[in-house]
């Protein structure tokens, strides 16, 4: 599969700038960090809205940028669709003007699949003083999509809204990821977010790659901690639907080869993938089979990692990383008590009871 390559230099202040990344040309990608760490100026430096100092960036086999061939390509000429937190809507234009604002060629099919895909048909006489942000939204994605661009650029989009319209929102996003089949890169400093809609993800600070890669591996490495307090430790899974059990609305899904969880039911069919987050908060530690237990979901292992932390107060906790398969990890966090009288240490065979999991997004892109 083609990729997008991202590879540049750049001085914007006292920022220098050196990106490296290559990422899938379908689903969402989310680059994420703090404020200031050069989320915005990665996704400008693609549309060509800045110019790098060297470097390239390539779209499959189109060349957007390369310094070392004199290719610099006009912003206009990019073919981007831009979504910003602000819809920018033209507000003596109706929605469908706003829509076909910048269309050069009409496609009437691909007119009805966004605005079929976004619910805009009933919005299409109205005009933006009578919309709410939400529907706004939808109206500045759905002319993105209809300039038929080779990539989406999403500057938190859904950073105006309330609460109420994030969640109205996101269904939309979640949809999009599915039914594109194109490269979005996603910028975003909410981890709610992120965990509901990314495939990918690239973690910047101070204008450089701290971390990339498919968003199971990047939410458990060392690099995410400074975003995950104590309460918010968790493992995060690609799994795949394996069966349903009617009598007790329950799915269940596979991790790994026979490493499985039940769920609560997941509409989907059997082989659909799932994305699974287990907070380590859930997850507790035995070192015998437990029996006649009202936890469904028990899983053998051994003991791959251990970690101390401090939590202030003296207060400490202690983080297990349980290996349950071949490149499949859980994540515990249990007491010192626990750990200094259940004698654990790597290498150590154990099952790990989960009494708790989320499933935090359906239908995933697998890239």
């Amino acid at each position: 599969m083609s990729k997008l390559t991202i590879q540049y230099q750049q001085t914007l202040g006292t920022t220098q700038f050196d990106i490296d990344l290559c990422l899938p040309q379908q689903g969402i990608t989310a680059i994420f960090g703090r404020s200031g760490a050069g989320k915005t100026s990665l996704i400008n430096a693609v549309a060509g809205l800045a110019t790098p100092t060297s470097g390239r960036i390539i779209i499959g086999d189109v060349t957007l940028y390369d310094s070392s061939q004199h290719v610099n390509v006009p912003t206009y000429k990019r073919n981007i669709g831009y979504v910003f937190q602000d819809a920018r809507l033209f507000p003596h234009f109706n929605v469908q003007s706003n829509l076909t604002y910048g269309v050069k060629q009409d496609d009437a099919q691909h007119f009805n699949d966004v605005v079929e895909l976004l619910a805009l048909k009933p919005l299409l006489q109205r005009y933006p003083s009578e919309l709410s942000g939400g529907e706004k939204q939808r109206v500045a994605i759905g002319r993105a999509l209809l300039s038929k661009p080779r990539i989406l650029l999403m500057d938190e989009p859904l950073a105006s809204l309330d609460l109420p319209r994030k969640r109205e929102v996101m269904p939309f996003l979640e949809q999009l990821a599915k039914s594109v089949k194109i490269p979005i890169l996603y910028v975003s400093h909410s981890l709610n977010e992120v965990l509901r809609l990314a495939n990918q993800l690239v973690v910047i600070d101070g204008g450089q790659v701290i971390i990339s890669g498919p968003i199971e591996q990047v939410w458990s490495s060392p690099a995410m901690k400074p975003w995950q307090g104590f309460s918010e430790q968790s493992t995060l899974f690609e799994a795949c639907v394996i069966g349903h059990n009617d009598d007790y609305a329950l799915s269940q899904v596979e991790l790994a080869p026979d490493t499985a969880l039940w769920v609560q039911k997941v509409e989907g069919e059997v082989g659909q993938p799932i994305r699974l987050q287990v907070r380590a908060n859930d997850v507790s530690i035995m070192l015998d089979k437990p029996h006649r237990t009202s936890i469904r979901n028990v899983l053998k292992g051994t003991i791959s990692h251990i970690e101390l932390h401090s939590h202030g107060n003296e207060r400490q906790s202690v983080e297990v990383q349980i290996r349950l398969a071949i490149d499949c990890y859980l994540k515990a966090t249990i007491t010192q008590w626990a750990k200094t009288d259940l004698q654990l240490d790597v290498g150590v065979e154990v099952y790990a009871q989960i009494k708790g999991v989320s499933v935090t997004q359906r239908d995933m892109v697998l890239s």
